[in-house]
């Protein structure tokens, strides 16, 4: 036998809710600590009088009874440790742990015993249940009747509202009403609050952020009252876990918290934290309703009867006091800017998160309080919005995930070597150690991460700019054909001069040139098209179909023997099947397929490839194009059949007869640059030809007969 005994996942009922935890026997003492609340049960042999061992719900427990009449109830033993805990309880308690068994009757009448903290329910001299007074809240009496009403705990998925006792009619003991001896003795044990009395001291509009509002602090011996414009609140000191005294950022104001279980109620709100604010240059002189020698023996030297100093240090200095529990204040963290805190977002507002010595708190809004003891993991994350800043989440061993953003790029150094140095759990600790410490290195670690979006819009715009490029290039070629040019050239057609013609045909060069250029550049633009149509052989009906798979190639073959094997499946409950099936299947049977997929594949090619030499897959784009070309050619004769028309109007309207040496030379000059000027630009407009012909009737009409005469 040892000297410890050590078990866990040991349950103890608080409220309604089983809370599990670790419990250690030892020569000196027996401690019990919750895995949920941090709390500690730490019972000195010395002060164990009973030990029972009982069958409960959760296997077999032990309720331990100490000499100042308290009682201690631990579940989820097995069967096998009761001989273990039995020797070491006698040879190291000098007690024997007896077995009791409850009474399984379910019957409804009984006996009511009141044994130190707890009203038993016996029936024939068997406990049937137990009540522990503590989780009373209030009992109220009728004519019969006594109604016990018990706090509530949010954890508890079930709640006990309340239980009615009937007590018989008939004297009790001195002549006293039963019902009235009744509720005596729960009231003298139950946790009701009662503002009986004087306070040892009170506080005026104290700011308090949870529950948001200015409340008086009423400082009662057992309990805490706040009474405010629309709400009271009374919180008994047993309800206290922690204190925290924490430094504001602005290092002008502090934080007092005090961490409550069972958390105080404002309709469906419940308030786990009781949050005030204080500023540091408040001052306040403080007189206890006591007289120096009660304060000398209830605080043994902690407090005394005049007192002064800051409002937060006689506020924190009276609660510890009071309450019996330690102050917890930052530890030796220091931050970017040298505060003992890093501002923060959680849920959308902004706070304080203090990385403490054994766990972090987040003030104010929620608060949130998490020891290192229930945490999982830690992650530092990238931030959603920014480089400039990131996320850090932590992961409790109950699955619970808090993230807390937004936090300033220059303060990982600082909490990545806090947590480090704590010995937490880093989930991605190999990726951030390398951008430790080096802002350039961590706004660099997003661009080395691959962006599956990022790539895409990166190609799209690779793909925008060079349609650009070809739009600008094509908008060149066009500014060639400049219609003021064109009508300066067919003002030339009109001049006397003969050098006109060598122009002109300089002219031809320079435009040969730019169509060259054009088509060149138009080249391109087909090519990048040509890139984005190879989808158009799938739309062809006619074509040989694509082979298929080994795995579709097994699946209609066993398609059959699957519905068959399973009657009622759907179909997408087959592809299922199918795809485990498919993984099952071992690698030889696998091969058999991959051969007839690979058999499938060159029959599809060698169809495809006649299927092409039959100039199937073909047809769809040589008719556009011949269309294209169709209707160019289309323009071209209707411009050709328009030129020969208005020559037909210039040229043959009068008789040859009439015909002047003048109007023949000007109508060969005007033909032969007007014809070159064709050849050279095929999209003169009508307007301009009409405008020729005019101009040659006119000089028509203008010679004079004789001079046709004297020609001939």
């Amino acid at each position: 036998m040892g000297d410890t005994l050590e078990f866990n996942e040991i349950y103890q009922e608080m409220k309604g809710s089983w809370n599990d935890g670790r419990l250690r026997f030892s020569k000196q003492n027996m401690v019990y600590k919750s895995s949920k609340t941090g709390k500690v049960d730490n019972i000195q042999s010395g002060d164990l009088s009973q030990a029972q061992w009982r069958r409960v719900c959760l296997g077999y427990g032990i309720k331990l009874t100490t000499s100042t009449g308290h009682v201690y109830k631990y579940d989820g033993f097995r069967d096998t440790d009761f001989e273990k805990i039995s020797e070491f309880f006698k040879a190291n308690y000098k007690l024997e742990l007896t077995e009791k068994d409850m009474s399984v009757k379910g019957w409804n009448w009984g006996t009511a015993k009141f044994s130190g903290p707890l009203l038993s329910f016996d029936i024939n001299d068997t406990t049937a249940f137990e009540v522990p007074l503590s989780s009373v809240s209030q009992c109220a009496t009728g004519k019969n009747e006594v109604t016990l009403e018990f706090h509530q705990n949010d954890d508890a998925e079930v709640s006990l509202m309340e239980v009615r006792f009937y007590v018989p009619p008939g004297q009790g003991d001195e002549g006293q009403d039963p019902v009235e001896a009744f509720a005596q003795n729960v009231l003298s044990k139950a946790d009701v609050i009662q503002a009986t009395g004087d306070a040892v001291c009170i506080f005026k509009e104290l700011q308090c952020l949870t529950p948001r509002g200015r409340y008086d602090i009423r400082i009662y011996p057992s309990f805490l009252h706040l009474h405010g414009k629309t709400f009271d609140y009374k919180i008994p000191y047993t309800t206290v876990l922690r204190l925290f005294l924490l430094p504001h950022k602005d290092q002008r104001q502090m934080f007092f918290v005090i961490s409550l279980d069972p958390p105080i109620k404002q309709g469906q709100t419940r308030y786990h934290f009781l949050i005030l604010l204080f500023s540091k240059e408040e001052d306040l002189s403080l007189t206890l309703n006591m007289s120096e020698e009660d304060v000398e023996r209830r605080f043994e030297g902690k407090l005394s009867k005049n007192m002064s100093g800051s409002l937060y240090e006689m506020v924190s200095r009276v609660m510890k006091a009071l309450v019996n529990r330690k102050i917890t204040v930052p530890g030796n963290f220091q931050g970017h800017s040298g505060a003992q805190c890093i501002t923060c977002s959680y849920k959308a507002s902004s706070g304080l998160l203090y990385p403490l010595e054994r766990g972090f708190i987040y003030v104010h809004k929620p608060p949130v309080h998490l020891r290192f003891e229930e945490i999982s993991c830690v992650n530092f994350a990238r931030g959603t919005t920014t480089t400039r800043s990131f996320d850090f989440e932590i992961e409790t061993k109950q699955g619970n995930q808090y993230t807390f953003s937004s936090i300033e790029r220059e303060e990982y150094g600082k909490l990545f070597d806090f947590v480090n140095a704590k010995k937490l759990n880093i989930k991605n600790r190999g990726f951030k150690e390398g951008m430790k410490g080096k802002n350039n290195e961590y706004s660099d670690s997003d661009e080395d991460q691959h962006d599956a979006y990022l790539e895409r819009m990166k190609a799209e715009g690779k793909i925008r700019e060079e349609g650009n490029d070809t739009d600008e290039s094509e908008g060149e070629s066009d500014e060639s054909f400049n219609p003021g040019e064109e009508d300066d050239e067919v003002a030339e057609e009109y001049d006397s001069n003969a050098s006109e013609s060598d122009s002109s045909e300089g002219g031809d060069d320079s435009d040969d040139d730019a169509k060259k250029k054009k088509k060149a550049k138009k080249a391109k633009i087909v090519k990048e098209k040509k890139e984005r149509k190879p989808r158009k052989e799938k739309k062809q009906k006619d074509g040989p179909k694509r082979p298929m798979s080994a795995y579709m190639l097994w699946l209609n073959a066993s398609r059959e023997s699957i519905k068959r094997d399973n009657p009622g499946i759907s179909i997408t409950e087959i592809s299922k099947k199918a795809g485990e099936m498919w993984r099952q299947l071992g690698k030889e049977e696998k091969e058999e397929w991959d051969v007839k997929a690979g058999e499938a594949k060159k029959q599809y090619d060698i169809a495809k490839k006649e299927y092409k030499e039959s100039g199937g897959g073909a047809t769809a784009t040589p008719k556009k194009e011949s269309k294209k070309k169709g209707g160019k050619k289309e323009e071209n004769k209707r411009k050709s059949a328009g030129a020969d028309k208005d020559k037909e109007r210039g040229g043959g309207g009068g008789n040859d007869s009439f015909k002047s040496r003048e109007f023949i030379e000007t109508s060969e000059s005007s033909s032969d640059s007007d014809h070159k000027s064709k050849s050279k630009s095929k999209s003169k407009s009508k307007s301009k030809s009409k405008k020729e012909s005019d101009e040659e009737e006119e000089v028509a009409m203008s010679t004079p007969p004789t001079s046709a005469e004297e020609s001939d």
